[in-house]
């Protein structure tokens, strides 16, 4: 992988945008982490969500999604296929899958067999449920600094043959959004152009129904706190989570948290209204995670320790529960019940 980065930098002129190297580091065909072949979700991985605990996550969406009685559902970034499988067998619906990484494709087809179909592209258009749980975090973002000297892109260029940070004054777009934000310097974020233009684009294709986006973030306010002035990257590598990008490029996972504010903005620019937004823990009560966890209690009461560590997991503000948020887009408009209690899009 260092090689293709170094052989990017200098076609580039000695210096990319951040948003290019995690674009590279992630995605680039047999290079990136995503396309490589090394297990990335579960216990022998470098990271678990929330559908690789056990099946509550999923059961309890179900529950949304059935409300909504869809025809299709079309999951983005399916990962393991966990919550697919899960969605499967409790929907009984058509269920589509858009991956772009070939390696988890083949994992998804080996786990679900004939019953998911897998897309290349987007749909022209659609009606139905999307669900994107913890994909846009792992969306290129474009790496910022509030300095004296004005805006800066963060950028990666070559020092003594290592990969180093680099700055150059932002333009365009990008200057355009950092200078709305009103910080002091120094302060160090991302803006997610790459998030942004997705659900732009979720607009173009989604005629009718709801999509679900869920992930670790904030609305802007929180999102870029005086408290945060390092910005959100993180590096997942074995369980341990770490703040070194450029270490061990292509063999470590690599994201930012999502800036739920910017996404909403997004989606009502792309003539999609948001249904709601709520907290994970919130989303998941107000579906009904207690009857869930009760129903399957009663199926096997063997395992009631290890499905309440899951609950745990999944609701605890030290977990999951807080950090972890629910987005909903869609048109037309609609009262769901995973925002019935707790609905928080009053603040972004």
């Amino acid at each position: 992988m260092l090689s293709r980065l170094e052989e990017e930098i200098a076609a580039c002129g000695g210096w990319i945008p951040f948003a290019r190297y995690m674009e590279l580091v992630l995605y680039e065909p047999r290079l990136g982490y995503y396309a490589g072949g090394a297990q990335k979700l579960g216990p022998g991985g470098d990271f678990v969500t929330a559908p690789e605990l056990g099946r509550l996550f999923g059961r309890t969406l179900a529950r949304q999604l059935r409300e909504l009685s869809p025809a299709r559902v079309l999951e983005v970034g399916a990962g393991s296929g966990a919550l697919a499988e899960v969605l499967i067998d409790e929907l009984g619906c058509e269920y589509l899958i858009l991956e772009t990484s070939p390696e988890l494709r083949a994992r998804q087809r080996e786990r679900l067999g004939p019953g998911a179909r897998w897309l290349d592209a987007p749909p022209e258009r659609f009606r139905g449920v999307v669900v994107a749980n913890e994909v846009l975090d792992a969306m290129p973002v474009h790496a910022v600094a509030w300095t004296g000297e004005g805006i800066m892109e963060r950028g990666v260029a070559l020092e003594r043959g290592e990969l180093a940070w680099r700055e150059r004054p932002a333009e365009g777009e990008l200057l355009e959004q950092a200078g709305a934000i009103g910080v002091a310097p120094r302060y160090e974020s991302e803006i997610g152009l790459v998030g942004q233009a997705w659900m732009r684009s979720l607009g173009s294709w989604l005629e009718e129904g709801v999509a679900f986006v869920v992930d670790y973030g904030f609305p802007r306010h929180e999102y870029y706190h005086a408290q945060r002035a390092m910005g959100t990257l993180m590096c997942h590598h074995r369980h341990q989570a770490h703040g070194e990008v450029f270490f061990q490029p292509g063999r470590q996972d690599l994201t930012a948290h999502v800036d739920f504010s910017a996404l909403a903005d997004a989606a009502r620019g792309a003539g999609l209204e948001v249904l709601g937004y709520a907290t994970q823990a919130q989303f998941l009560v107000n579906c009904g995670i207690t009857e869930v966890l009760a129903e399957a209690n009663i199926e096997n009461a063997l395992r009631y320790a290890p499905i309440a560590a899951e609950a745990q997991k999944l609701l605890s503000p030290a977990e999951m529960g807080e950090l972890f948020k629910v987005l909903a887009v869609g048109r037309p408009s609609r009262a769901l019940a995973g925002f019935s209690r707790g609905e928080r899009s009053h603040t972004l």
